[in-house]
C-alpha cells in the first residue's frame, strides 16, 4: 500500500456566537487567529512575540490595525504551506450598531486576506444567506455552495423530524394526519438549520 506524502498545513478556526459576547466583534477573531497561527510555526510565534514586546509586554493593547498587520504578516510568513482559516456563522456578528459595524469590519478583514493572493491561503466563511454577507463575498468567492434551497438537506430534516415523531412516546399520542402536517411544516420553515 502506498501512502502519499502530506505537507504540514495550518487551521485556524473562528466561530461567531450570538450569545458570547467575546465571539461577536473582529479583535476577538483577529487574535484567536493570531494565537492558533502562532502555536504552528516558530516564525508566526516570533511575529506576535515582537508585537508584544512593541506594547510594553502587555502593558498597551495593540491597535486593531496592528493586530491586523502582524496577521499579514503571519500569513506570509506561513504561505509556504497551506492556510486554512474557517469563519464560522458568520451572520452571527452583530451588524446594527458602531461605523463600521462588527460584521462590516470582519468582512473588511476577510476582503483584505484574500485580496493578499496568498497562493496557499483558504478561507472557508459559513453563514446563512444574509444580504450584506453575500454582497461582500461572493466577488471574493472561488468557490460557493448554498445549503439553504437544497432538497436533500429538506429531506434529511424531514426524515429527521419523521424519526422524532414516530418513535418519542410523548408525540405518538397525536393523529397521524397531525405528526404528517407537522413534520412537513417544521421541513419547509426549518431554513435550513
Amino acid at each position: 500500500m502506498a501512502f502519499r506524502k502530506t505537507r504540514p498545513a495550518s487551521l485556524a478556526y473562528f466561530y461567531f456566537d450570538f450569545r458570547d459576547e467575546d465571539k461577536q466583534n473582529v479583535r476577538n477573531f483577529v487574535t484567536s487567529l493570531l494565537v492558533q497561527l502562532s502555536a504552528h510555526s516558530n516564525s508566526c510565534c516570533d511575529i506576535l512575540s515582537r508585537v508584544y514586546s512593541e506594547h510594553g509586554n502587555g502593558a498597551q493593547q495593540p491597535s486593531n490595525g496592528v493586530l491586523t498587520s502582524c496577521l499579514k504578516k503571519m500569513l506570509t510568513v506561513a504561505a509556504e504551506h497551506p492556510v486554512y482559516i474557517i469563519v464560522d456563522a458568520l451572520d452571527e456578528c452583530p451588524d446594527s450598531s458602531g461605523m463600521p459595524t462588527q460584521r462590516e469590519a470582519v468582512l473588511d478583514l476577510v476582503e483584505v486576506l484574500v485580496r493578499q493572493h496568498l497562493p496557499n491561503l483558504h478561507i472557508c466563511v459559513t453563514s446563512r444567506p444574509e444580504i450584506d454577507i453575500k454582497t461582500r463575498l461572493e466577488p471574493l468567492a472561488s468557490t460557493a455552495v448554498s445549503l439553504h434551497d437544497e432538497s436533500g438537506q429538506k429531506k434529511y430534516i424531514s426524515d429527521y423530524m419523521s424519526s422524532v415523531m414516530y418513535s418519542d412516546r410523548k408525540l405518538q399520542r397525536l393523529r397521524d394526519e397531525d405528526k404528517k402536517l407537522a413534520v412537513e411544516l417544521l421541513s419547509e420553515r426549518a431554513d435550513g438549520m
